[in-house]
Order: C-alpha cells, then structure tokens, then sequence
C-alpha cells in the first residue's frame, strides 16, 4: 500500500494541473471577450454616428428619400421630442404631436389596418421595425404601445393584439 503522503501529493499535482489548464481557458476567454466587446463598441459607436448625421440632415429639413423612390419631408424634423409625454388624443390633434418612436407605431398600425391584416403584436412591431424580437426590444415597444392605448390613439382588441383607434387617422 502506497503511503498516505504520496497519494496526497498525486491528488494534489492532479488538482493543480485542472487549475493551470482552466487558468488558461479562463485567459483565452477573457482575451476573447475582450476583442468581443471592443467590436461591440465600434458598432454601438458606428450606429450612433449614423444615428447622429440622419437626425442633423432631418432636423434640417431636408427632404428624404422614400421607399419607392418618392421625395418625401421628413415628419420627424416637427415630431415632438423623444422622451415627451403621450398627450390624450383628441380630435384634431395631429400625430406629430408624437414623438416620432409614438408615430412609427401609429404608422405601422395604420399600414397594418389599411392593408386588412389586422391587429398587431410586439413582437411583430419589432421585428418590422428592424429590431431584434428580444424580450427588452419587445417590452419597451408594450409599453409605448400601452402608453398609447391608455391615451386613446391605440386598441389592444386582445391582450398583446394592437390597432390604431378608429377616430385616430393619419
């Protein structure tokens, strides 16, 4: 039998060596990381520059390219400012009254209902919007949506289902 101090010492080596091995993973995983998150922030930096001259070119007032090749002005140049209150609709009041975040779901809905197809789900907003269909993309976009129905631009038909009020027209 070997002594009790040998197999110590083996088990010992052994439990050193599966702590040099992860030590080097957990390097190599950081270091990955690291080059994970500076690409990360190159993109958030791209996105927020493109961002920038959009909106400088918008709050201009210059005129804007449309989908089907149409001149358009952007409607986001009078849009009320991001952050502002939803004002209770009324007749008269415009959408640009919105913030255009407010305005790009009342436009969406307005498409959905001219076209017959009904209400509209988050998740189906935010995929249309471009965003990813992830729980925090979606939730911030209930709570717009919520928002809306709560002042009278918006009908939730069923939970999570949204159209744009009757009275409410573009």
């Amino acid at each position: 039998m070997p002594p009790v101090v040998g197999l110590l010492e083996q088990r010992e080596l052994t439990a050193r060596r599966r702590v040099d091995e992860l030590r080097e993973e957990a390097d190599r995983i950081h270091a990955e990381l690291d080059m994970a998150e500076r690409e990360w922030k190159e993109w958030v930096v791209a996105r927020s520059r493109v961002g920038e001259v959009l909106a400088s070119g918008e709050a201009a007032g210059e005129d804007l390219p449309a989908p089907a090749g149409q001149r358009v002005r952007s409607e986001q140049a009078h849009a009320a400012k991001s952050k502002s209150v939803v004002p209770v609709w009324r007749a008269g009041l415009s959408w640009s009254a919105l913030s255009v975040d407010y305005q790009r779901i009342l436009r969406a809905l307005a498409d959905r209902d001219r076209l017959g197809q009904g209400p509209l789900t988050c998740q189906e907003m935010a995929v249309r919007f471009g965003l990813d269909p992830v729980p925090g993309k979606v939730e911030a976009l209930r709570s717009k949506a919520k928002r809306l129905v709560a002042r009278g631009w918006v009908v939730e038909s069923a939970p999570g289902r949204f159209t744009l009020a009757k009275a409410v027209v573009g």
